[in-house]
């Protein structure tokens, strides 16, 4: 019988690094406060039919890869694909991403939820798509019974302040261990080169909010009267994805004045819209202080880069790369202009250009504050790099420039319910990095050191920074 590739010892190459995760990483409950599943999914416990429903269905991780190894994009995205045909163009492309982490992900989700140790690929796609199929129709496989069973404690959904979290109140109300919490998400607020779609959405806030929005001072109540609805509903962080943070400062005459003009449907200047989404993200940024809230800033993603592609099948659909441009300068002045008035909340940075995991931790280095333990956080690997490399990095980085032990962990930012072991891959990997320390003689081999360390990083150290209750 051969050795199953993922094993009990994957990726923990020495004893060290065994006993860490063993005994102090493996048990850790799950607290998932970053992703984008669909609450109506979870208050609902959807079912699913097949593997290409629940892994196919939105992953543009895999539609990436599956287009590189040539396969159709009718295949991909089509709408009349039969979902088996689908399956079996992703089991062709499998064995194609060796050394991706989609190969280890693969593997992983088959051997987590469906005790499968076979390797996906053309020979085993008919046996896997059996197995698989007959264990979703099972309600061990619904998805509130998945965030049972990988005791998910906390999971953090992504959502538009106009959003009625009726999933969320409704799945309060049940005796589920798991904490479903929303996220304050306003990018609509400063999405503003379509004017039209942002009146349109500022129409829906106003209705939301039960605001009469006139004018920027009632377009600012409306958005803090949601930010205040979302708290009451246990929201305890605000997402902002952006290219970069800009700085350009604005006062209420001047944000008065740009509310008038996209109003009224005209175009703003590059330097008007840099006002208005600076005006705005401070304006987020004092309501977070003032409720212990966390900012969670994404930087550095070149979204929809093939006009054709977005035309066609729209946002997040796998056509977004890295950007190289120097985020540093603006988003110091931003943070500091919080800072001077003590109105800078908890945040985290995420990038996804690892030349700038450096210049993001010397800088938020300078704005912790010695009240907060790890107040400013660098996150973790995210999109383009929540791979090995990537999240290695990032652990290297802020191990060097800042303080390890005060990290908040692993987030899946994912869209599937079949991404709940990439907890798992990171805490293996954060074992051992840390087991070869320990092995070197560079970290002391102190067990109470070391389960302070790496408990705190995979669970605790989220527990007591988030703060997130049941309401």
């Amino acid at each position: 019988m051969p050795q199953p590739f993922i094993d009990e010892e994957f990726l923990l190459e020495s004893p060290a690094a065994r006993h860490l995760y063993h005994e102090y990483a493996e048990s850790q409950p799950i607290i998932d406060y970053h992703c984008h599943l669909p609450p109506g999914e979870i208050s609902g416990d959807k079912t699913f039919s097949n593997l290409s429903e629940i892994w196919l269905g939105a992953d543009h991780y895999k539609w990436r890869a599956m287009r590189a190894a040539g396969i159709p994009e009718a295949i991909i995205t089509g709408k009349d694909v039969d979902p088996f045909e689908r399956f079996q163009a992703w089991a062709k492309t499998v064995p194609q991403t060796v050394r991706n982490p989609l190969y280890h992900w693969t593997h992983f989700e088959l051997k987590r939820y469906f005790d499968c140790d076979l390797l996906l690929n053309e020979k085993t796609a008919e046996e896997i798509w059996a197995l698989t199929s007959e264990r979703l129709g099972d309600a061990s496989m619904s998805v509130q019974s998945i965030l049972k069973k990988f005791a998910v404690e906390v999971v953090g959904t992504t959502d538009d302040p106009c959003d009625s979290l009726d999933d969320h109140r409704s799945f309060a109300q049940t005796e589920h261990p798991t904490l479903m919490v929303p996220t304050f998400r306003p990018d609509k607020a400063i999405a503003v080169q379509d004017t039209d779609a942002w009146n349109r959405w500022t129409d829906a806030l106003a209705s939301a909010a039960g605001i009469s929005v006139s004018d920027c001072v009632s377009f600012m109540d409306a958005l803090k009267a949601r930010h205040d609805f979302f708290h009451e509903a246990g929201c305890r962080l605000s997402d902002h994805g952006l290219e970069s943070v800009p700085f350009a400062a604005c006062d209420e005459r001047t944000a008065a004045a740009i509310f008038d003009r996209l109003r009224a449907g005209e175009s703003l200047s590059p330097t008007e819209g840099e006002r208005w989404t600076t005006y705005l993200l401070q304006g987020v940024g004092r309501w977070n202080a003032a409720r212990g809230w966390t900012m969670q800033i994404h930087v550095g993603a070149y979204r929809s880069a093939n006009t054709r592609m977005f035309a066609r099948l729209g946002a997040d659909a796998g056509y977004d790369s890295q950007l190289d441009e120097p985020v540093v300068r603006p988003l110091a002045h931003f943070l500091d202009s919080l800072e001077q008035t003590g109105e800078l909340p908890k945040t985290i940075f995420y990038h996804v250009n690892p030349a700038y995991l450096h210049p993001l931790a010397t800088l938020m280095a300078s704005f912790q504050d010695g009240r907060i333990p790890g107040k400013m956080q660098l996150g973790s690997g995210w999109w383009h790099l929540d791979n090995m490399e990537g999240m290695t990095a990032q652990i290297d980085a802020l191990s060097s420039l800042g303080l390890l032990s005060r990290f908040v962990g692993m987030l899946t930012d994912s869209r599937s319910f079949l991404s709940f072991p990439r907890h798992e891959y990171f805490r293996r990997l954060l074992c051992n990095i840390i087991g070869q320390d320990v092995d070197a003689g560079r970290i002391p081999n102190d067990a109470e050191l070391l389960a302070g360390l790496i408990q705190g990083i995979c669970y605790r150290n989220a527990a007591n920074y988030f703060g997130f209750t049941r309401t």
